[in-house]
């Protein structure tokens, strides 16, 4: 019985505009190294047939600033989205991976997952058809704004029952991904399982599976975020 492979897929093309550094967000110091080295780092906790890291097509920071690593293929195959570069990497892989490999995505700016994380979600969604993806029940009391306002105010509370907020990584089944992102209309998505749900809702697949995730798997968005991002790291190491 052939035993399905997992590649690992880290989207690293976007320039950070919210962060608004001089280099991309996922080559600034975190710490004493790169964050998209702290992330690739964490990530080598997996076994994995291969891990891509797609890049900008004009990327200049990685080989001077990461450099060469065993197991890490950098691809300058980035579009002009989140989900366009995912969908290019894909294709790229289109000659190495069967349709039921996992394809686990995982964000370049989440450095801080926490191995045994990682280990849940590979665990969880062993002998699931689909795949699924790291998210956390929401907590906090969520309230809609108006908007297009300077100085917006709540136009109501919104009901959190059965929010979650979605994480990554998010791990599904390479032929599923494919197909989800050859659909119309979903390189707007903002994470993958998002695309999944639009195949699912054709019928060709079910929906993604939820995987508890911990509020220590943090992305780093804005420079503030660094402070956080760094104090969990050290929390953690050794762990």
């Amino acid at each position: 019985m052939r035993v399905s492979r997992r590649w690992i897929l880290v989207p690293a093309a976007g320039g950070g505009a919210r962060f608004a550094a001089a280099q991309p967000k996922q080559y600034v110091d975190l710490a004493g190294a790169p964050l998209l080295a702290r992330t690739l780092d964490r990530l080598a906790f997996l076994d994995a047939a291969g891990v891509v890291v797609a890049l900008a097509p004009n990327d200049a920071h990685f080989d001077a600033v990461i450099g060469a690593r065993p197991g890490i293929e950098p691809l300058r195959c980035g579009g002009i989205t989140r989900a366009s570069t995912v969908a290019n990497a894909l294709h790229a892989l289109a000659r190495r991976a069967a349709d039921d490999d996992w394809i686990v995505v995982h964000d370049a700016a989440r450095p801080c997952v926490p191995r045994e994380s990682l280990a849940r979600i590979v665990h969880e969604l062993a002998d699931d058809p689909v795949g699924g993806l790291l998210a956390l029940p929401l907590a906090d009391t969520l309230k809609r704004a108006t908007t297009g306002d300077d100085l917006p105010r709540v136009v109501r509370t919104e009901a959190r029952d059965d929010l979650w907020l979605a994480q990554t990584p998010q791990m599904f089944r390479y032929r599923l991904l494919c197909d989800a992102y050859a659909q119309a209309g979903t390189r707007a998505c903002t994470d993958d399982a998002q695309a999944i749900e639009m195949l699912a809702a054709t019928g060709a697949c079910g929906m993604p599976r939820l995987v508890a995730g911990t509020p220590a798997n943090l992305k780093v968005t804005y420079p503030g975020d660094l402070v956080l991002v760094a104090a969990i790291l050290a929390t953690q190491a050794g762990a």
